[in-house]
């Protein structure tokens, strides 16, 4: 038996719930901090007026569009080294781990090198309507993009970290991070003391100081997630690398084809003002609540199914996942009746005009319906990657979220107003999540989920 340290959980062996909910905590622990940045960071960036916030979360949209490259160097890395921890095979862990971090400096470098140098021609997509918004969004973009690197490798690293059954140790450098963008946001933002007022370059600088202060911290853990293997591993990257590709490149494009539709959408919506533009920005924030958790609970979920798989356990990984299930839709339900009847008090604290506060009511109101299905989206993406079904996931996935633009496009004509995007986005979700929870039923009755 595979030996662990003490921040390592056994994930082959022991009870199923109590092992997921102790992997998962620390996860989710972070995924809490990371929304109450969220909201910390849209509630002093709204200080600055709605254009502050349209432009900002522009420029933010970049940002997300980022997460398919790095679920390209992630993905991969983590189900292979999870796989390679499961057979008891560490040379072969140390390997796809080293891979995936190289990847990820490779594609962070390239990535941040397009936003730092051509951040107006990018920003031109969505064809703002004030120059105000524009030049936050323009400022915002050029700083977090260029430097996008930071946030690659503590991703990826993350993803390494949780494969050997750690969570904790990415958590504890989380945590750091966000207590120093939390405390930078409103000193650089609005300016106090000897602090100039930044505004969108504040928020930017404080975001960018706090991913570079967790991947310090991660580096000087590196050794926990390089640790066994030979100096082999490190020279023979390439068949390693392959390998994550192979497996990553269909949810890296799933990835990234969601963020295209949203970024079409939010072209869209920005012909109905920049109150409608800010409000899906902070409506993506707040609903965060629900996701971040649910992709938390995922990647937990995640390396438990692929450690699973190496060792050939298949009835122990798929009651982890139905355990999962039920008590992702649980939250989920709850954060919906949070959503439904909280509206008005939710929009109260992050707008001020009358116009942006009703929309806002109307988004939380209507998206409220397919929080739980979402959860279950989310967490069967995870579990469908550690059984390496990723192009399935991202057959699924591309498909129905692709309906979103022509069912926006037919409410819109038929007169629905703003509202038309809200419903296109739940009525999506909804179906996702019933689709992707009976994909993996089916799937994981027959002999096709063994590992290969």
């Amino acid at each position: 038996m595979a030996t662990h340290t003490s921040r390592q959980l056994n994930l082959i062996d022991g009870p199923i719930l109590k092992t997921l909910a102790r992997l998962a905590a620390p996860i989710m622990a972070t995924a809490f901090l990371s929304t109450a940045y969220n909201l910390t960071d849209a509630f002093w960036v709204g200080q600055l007026g709605a254009d502050a916030v349209a432009g900002v979360g522009t420029g933010g949209m970049y940002l997300w569009l980022s997460g398919g490259l790095t679920v390209l160097a992630r993905t991969g890395g983590q189900v292979y080294t999870a796989q390679a921890i499961g057979a008891g095979d560490r040379h072969l862990a140390r390997g796809y781990s080293l891979a995936s971090i190289r990847l990820a400096l490779l594609l962070g470098l390239l990535y941040g090198a397009l936003c730092a140098l051509l951040p107006a021609q990018l920003l031109s997509f969505f064809r703002l309507n004030d120059a105000l918004t524009f030049r936050y969004a323009k400022e915002y973009l050029r700083i977090t993009g260029g430097c996008i690197v930071f946030s690659f490798l503590t991703q990826v690293m993350t993803g390494l970290f949780t494969a050997r059954g750690d969570s904790k140790t990415p958590f504890i450098c989380n945590v750091a991070g966000l207590v120093v963008n939390m405390i930078l946001d409103p000193l650089l933002i609005l300016g106090f003391g000897p602090f100039p007022r930044l505004e969108a370059v504040g928020a930017a600088v404080a975001t960018v100081t706090a991913q570079l202060l967790v991947l310090v911290l991660m580096l000087l853990h590196r050794r926990q997630i390089l640790r066994d293997g030979t100096n082999e591993a490190a020279r023979s990257g390439t068949p390693y690398t392959r390998n994550i590709l192979r497996l990553s490149l269909p949810h890296a494009v799933q990835a990234t084809l969601y963020c295209g539709f949203s970024m079409i959408l939010a072209r869209m919506i920005a012909s109905f003002g920049d109150d409608a533009v800010a409000v899906q920005r902070i409506g993506g924030q707040i609903e965060a609540i629900s996701w971040n958790v649910s992709d938390g609970f995922a990647a937990s979920l995640n390396a438990f199914t692929a450690q699973n798989l190496g060792a050939g356990k298949k009835d122990r990984y798929r009651r982890g996942y139905y355990y999962s299930s039920a008590l992702l839709f649980a939250w989920g339900l709850l954060i919906a009746l949070l959503f439904f009847f909280g509206a008005g008090q939710i929009a109260g604290l992050f707008f001020h005009e009358s116009g942006a506060c009703a929309i806002m009511v109307s988004y939380l109101t209507i998206i409220s319906i397919c929080e739980p299905f979402m959860c279950i989206e989310i967490l069967t993406v995870g579990a469908l990657s550690a059984l390496e079904k990723t192009r399935l996931s991202s057959i699924i996935s591309i498909t129905l979220t692709g309906t979103r633009i022509p069912l926006a496009l037919f409410l819109t004509g038929s007169g629905f107003g703003i509202p038309s995007f809200w419903w296109a986005l739940t009525l999506s979700s909804v179906a996702k999540g019933i689709v992707f929870f009976t994909a993996y039923t089916l799937l994981t009755r027959t002999k096709k989920a063994d590992r290969p």
